[in-house]
Formats: C-alpha cells, structure tokens, sequence
C-alpha cells in the first residue's frame, strides 16, 4: 500500500518542521510527503534538505484573504493521488504523528472507512521544545473523542464528531466521497461537511485506536472572535446545503458577547452592527 500524508502549511514552521521528524521517525514511512502551501513561499526553504523529502503544492489564498482549507487538501489528495497512492493520510501542520500512526491506518484501512485516530492537545513546550519520546506522557488523548485501546478499532462512529486533525481514507473512499466542497472558504465547516457527505454515500466512520497524533500548543481564542466572518459565512453555506447549522456552540458564545443574532423565523445569525462590526448582513 502505498502511503501519501497531506498537510497544510501557512505558516507555523517549527510546527512543520516537528511534525517532518515524528514523520521520518516512525515505524512506517510515508511513500509521499505533500505539503500544500497557502500563499507560504518560505515553507519550501523549511523542508529543503530535510526527511522525508516533501512535495510542496502552491496555492494561493482566497480574493478576500482567507485560507483556502477545502482547496488545499483537494490539490493535496489530486497530487498525491496522480502519484499513485493508496491511502490518503491528513495531518494539521500542528500534530506530530505517533510511531505507529501510519502503519496502524494502513493496517486498518477500509474502502468504505473513515478512519480517525487520537489526537492529544500538547501544553506549552518546554525549554528546548518538545522532544518526539515525551510527548505520549505530556497529555492523554481529547476527552471529547472516542479513544479505544491501542489494538482496536470502532466502527459505526458518530460522523458529527469527525476531525480533520488526524484522518485516513483509501484512494477509493476519497474518490467516493468526492473530497472537500471548495465553496468553502476561511475557518470551519469545510470539515463538518465532509463528514456529513461521507456519511450520505454510505462511508462509515472508524476511530482508530494506536495511531495517536500531538497537537503542539499555540494560543487560541475562545470563542474565535476573529473567524466570526467566516463561521456565518461558511454556516449558511452548510445550513443550505443540509438544513441545519454547525458550530452552534460558537454561534451561541458570540450571541452571549453581543456579536450576533439568531431569527427564529428564518433561522439565520445576524451579525451586529457595533463599531468594531458593521460589515455584513443576515446569514441563512
């Protein structure tokens, strides 16, 4: 089986550049090593003269300036797949994969799976950084995921807790799934509605147990005021594509601060005209 893992760089090198030696050290190598580059010139030089050798893929952000997160992992999946490989492997530019994270999804993978494996939220590094053998003891795998022993797999998963963090498909499932809607642009729901057309065309959803990743630590705003453009933007899109709204949580914290309201009658969030806010209208 032949092995391509994707990841999206905007930035975050030394995340980058971590995540290449937890690549190089495990017990599986990856036969492809794509890096796709959103308007990320400098992520070339990074990865130059480093294992295992990367494939950089140049995309350029959006008219309005937003990361093109759907687009890029398609021109990942289309370079990875034009080179012959089998199984797909995405990792967020901040996880460092585990040892055995590639050969586990390779031993599991499925046609008609979408395999999820564990991913653990590091704290800030220490002097010197992380060191790759320490990092299984730094933090236990997300409370909010499923995480089952290290030589087991669930199967029938709930696709709404799917996570692009760390995920696996066969060329086969991809093509089946038809990869990600581009007509998202910007922070979240690109995500969500993957998984939502995974399961419409019958791909069920596995978690992975032994093939954890590391999310190194970077400062995050909660609730993520500054992607507020975005979350209403790219909500309405997948509310009209499949009747409901994600990321409800965020919605209702940026209600809470006064950023937006929801009509109940056409069920669409409004953003607030406020000095800091006047930009745009009724999403729904």
């Amino acid at each position: 089986m032949r092995i391509a893992v994707i990841t999206l760089v905007a930035g975050r090198h030394r995340h980058l550049a971590l995540q290449q030696r937890g690549l190089v050290r495990g017990t599986r190598q990856p036969d492809h090593y794509v890096v796709v580059a959103m308007n990320d010139p400098d992520a070339t030089d990074v990865l130059r003269g480093r294992l295992p050798a990367a494939d950089t893929v140049a995309v350029p952000r959006t008219d309005e300036g937003g990361l093109p997160l759907a687009a890029a992992r398609n021109a990942g999946a289309r370079r990875a797949l034009n080179a012959g490989a089998d199984l797909l492997v995405f990792l967020d530019v901040d996880c460092v994969p585990g040892p055995d994270l590639l050969a586990r999804y390779a031993d599991v993978a499925e046609d008609g799976a979408l395999l999820c494996g564990t991913v653990a939220y590091l704290p800030p590094p220490p002097d010197g950084g992380y060191r790759l053998d320490e990092l299984p003891q730094l933090a236990p795998p997300h409370p909010g995921r499923p995480a089952p022993p290290e030589d087991e797999v669930l199967t029938g998963g709930d696709h709404r807790l799917f996570w692009s963090l760390s995920f696996a498909v066969t060329a086969a499932a991809w093509r089946r799934i038809g990869g990600f809607c581009e007509d998202y642009t910007g922070y979240g729901g690109e995500d969500t509605d993957f998984a939502r057309t995974a399961a419409a065309r019958d791909v069920d959803l596995w978690w992975v147990g032994g093939a954890p990743a590391h999310h190194q630590y970077h400062p995050v705003s909660r609730p993520p005021v500054e992607h507020l453009d975005d979350i209403l933007r790219n909500g309405a899109l997948f509310r009209g594509r499949w009747g409901e709204w994600p990321m409800e949580g965020w919605l209702r914290d940026f209600a809470r601060l006064g950023l937006v309201s929801h009509d109940i009658r056409t069920d669409s969030w409004h953003r607030l005209e406020t000095a800091d806010t006047a930009r745009s209208g009724p999403y729904g």
